[in-house]
């Protein structure tokens, strides 16, 4: 849980910035692949994490301009990537102008449960993480090169001339 507005905006800025080069790498043909039939496509994820920024936080009364959009992603892999610059932009705006570092300890409906905000916000990181991670698989099996992360990849193992471990 976050204790301080100060905080969350440094991890926020962190974690969005790594979200974004994983969506920036996205291609229009990638976007459609699957793990497997009836399981959400490289592009519904993006979309989700790209949405569900706005649409959780504003149950805690925040306000900012960022496109909900539709249910389905649309096909465009720029319009899942700019959607979610948007949104994680005008998240961190609206936190630091609306709230103050008591608000984080208030508690709100969060999908019938009563949450601190400072949870909810703990938990938007936790989910867009966990989707960002099945992300990276789905980026593999559709011939994308993932962006390090937390640290680096398998190419960039090999493009500095070392043995990547199996």
């Amino acid at each position: 849980m976050f204790r301080t507005i100060e905080d969350f905006v440094n991890e926020w800025n962190n974690e969005a910035k790594a979200t974004q080069r994983v969506l920036d790498t996205l291609t229009d043909a990638s976007l459609k692949q699957q793990i497997a039939p009836d399981f959400r496509s490289l592009g519904q994820l993006g979309w989700h994490i790209a949405t569900t920024i706005h649409e959780m936080t504003s149950r805690t009364g925040l306000t900012f301009n960022a496109p909900e959009g539709e249910e389905y992603a649309p096909a465009s892999a720029k319009t899942i990537a700019d959607t979610y610059r948007t949104s994680s932009a005008g998240l961190a705006e609206a936190i630091q102008s609306q709230w103050t570092d008591a608000k984080l300890t208030e508690s709100t409906d969060m999908y019938g449960e009563q949450w601190l905000n400072g949870l909810t916000l703990r938990i938007l990181i936790s989910h867009e993480i966990h989707h960002r991670g099945e992300m990276i698989v789905l980026m593999r099996q559709a011939g994308l090169r993932v962006p390090d992360i937390y640290g680096p990849t398998r190419e960039d193992w090999l493009e500095r001339g070392m043995q990547p471990l199996v």
